[in-house]
């Protein structure tokens, strides 16, 4: 009896021990299952009643590549223009980053906000971006809905483009006034120059350096000229010495005697004087030179001598002397010596031909002398004149370079803000991109294992507090 009631004893110690423990799990047990019901049923709230965000994603491109150009203005010089890539300024400076620092400002987000109608708070601020070692920047845009989201990057990339153009155009506008006031500080030295080279033309009468070479080459014609007339006039000399010697006269004696040949007047006194002179000379041979026939013979000759001296000496212009007449070897017939006459009138024409030829001979000369002495004034003035041409080329290299410069810089609106060009298309979104489903499953998980393993061990630790 007593055994048994020892051992009954025994088991029911066991038994209360037992529910002891059991009374001692539930209420972590319970703990565990109410914290994790709350927690999952925060999560389905939390995805039941929060309002979706639809984001559109984008991406622009800064192009890298830089260009140059090159213009040749014939005869004056060149002119070149480089547009440099706008990462090639600095290792530290991106413009990638100036276009974030643009993109996000105030003004642009006003106006992309003003084209949808809403408040800028509303429209709120992109997330921009760089994406490292590419030309790329990465734009997302947060919405209510798809459309929204799309709508907001739409407007976007319109007020920054707008943006952007606006500042080209102060930047393009600066730097044409810089080199308007350059093209206009070369034209006026432009126009200076002309105006002194235009002058000093007048006033020398030296136009180009073209005139000094045909002044040059008349010269060199004229003295070729003259050097063919001197040969010439020294072939004359030749010939009317030859023509002397064979009239045994000279060429005064020889001229003078065809001009008295050549006079009928002169011929006929000639002719009397010689008839008288031959027929004093019969009748002095048969009467003494008392005789009057020889005394009318003489008086006749005498006569005859008188009219020949007076019209020799109208003819030559000088006295003439019946010694000289014979020395000249005239003829009183007038049939004359023909070969005789023949020599006489080419010396005549011989010695006129050498007159002609040294009256052109002194006058090339003296057109020779006076063309050489404007040569050598224009050579004087050629160096003034060279030295106005290329104080005019600079003023107009200056002025041509300037206004290309000019030009090319309207064609260039990209100098500091380079194109801008969306390689992504903003995008519709198809799922929310906040909340997203896995993401709070995910959290809801992990976060029951951690607090359900919290529970067991806080459980666990009581339960060794207890055994203590």
């Amino acid at each position: 009896m007593t055994n048994w009631i020892e051992i009954s004893t025994g088991y029911s110690g066991k038994l209360g021990k037992s529910a002891a423990t059991k009374g001692r799990w539930q209420p972590y047990l319970f703990l565990g299952i109410t914290t994790n019901l709350v927690f999952w049923l925060l999560a389905f709230c939390y995805l039941q009643f929060t309002s979706p965000t639809y984001t559109s994603k984008s991406a622009i491109n800064l192009p890298g590549a830089g260009s140059n150009a090159n213009v040749n203005l014939p005869g004056i010089g060149q002119a070149s223009y480089e547009n440099s890539s706008p990462y090639s300024y600095s290792s530290t400076q991106d413009p990638r980053e100036n276009y974030k620092f643009i993109a996000g400002s105030e003004p642009v987000l006003k106006v992309a906000s003003a084209q949808l109608n809403m408040s800028l708070e509303e429209f709120g601020k992109p997330r921009i971006k760089v994406l490292d070692n590419t030309t790329i920047i990465e734009v997302q845009f947060q919405g209510k809905s798809p459309e929204e989201a799309q709508n907001k990057s739409v407007a976007f990339y319109k007020a920054l483009e707008a943006r952007l153009n606006e500042l080209r155009i102060q930047e393009a506008l600066k730097k044409d006034l810089g080199i308007q006031t350059s093209l206009n500080s070369s034209k006026r030295k432009l126009q200076t120059a002309q105006k002194r080279l235009s002058n000093y033309k007048a006033s020398s009468g030296l136009n180009s350096e073209e005139q000094i070479k045909e002044l040059t080459t008349n010269i060199e014609e004229l003295r070729r000229q003259k050097a063919e007339i001197l040969a010439q006039q020294q072939q004359a000399n030749t010939r009317l010495q030859q023509l002397s010697a064979n009239l045994k006269l000279s060429a005064q004696q020889a001229t003078q005697a065809f001009v008295l040949q050549s006079d009928q007047i002169f011929q006929h006194n000639l002719k009397d004087y010689s008839e008288a002179s031959a027929s004093l000379a019969v009748l002095e041979s048969k009467f003494l030179p008392d005789h009057p026939q020889i005394i009318a013979e003489k008086d006749k000759r005498d006569m005859a001598l008188k009219a020949l001296l007076e019209r020799g000496k109208y003819l030559l212009k000088e006295p003439v002397t019946l010694a000289f007449l014979n020395q000249l070897n005239l003829s009183s017939n007038n049939n004359g010596n023909t070969a005789q006459e023949s020599l006489f009138q080419q010396v005549v024409t011989v010695q006129a031909d050498q007159k002609g030829l040294t009256s052109q001979a002194h006058a090339l000369e003296k057109q020779i002398t006076q063309l050489e002495t404007r040569l050598k004034n224009l050579a004087q003035q050629e160096s003034n004149l060279d030295a106005l041409k290329r104080d005019m080329q600079v003023a107009e290299a200056v002025f041509s370079t300037t206004l290309t410069r000019l030009d090319i810089g309207k064609s260039n609106a990209f100098g500091s803000y380079p194109f801008m060009q969306i390689v992504n298309e903003p995008s519709l979104p198809v799922e929310p991109s906040y909340p997203k489903k896995e993401y709070v499953y995910i959290g809801a998980t992990v976060g029951s294992i951690l607090l359900t393993s919290g529970i067991f061990l806080l459980s666990l630790r009581a339960r060794h507090q207890q055994k203590e």
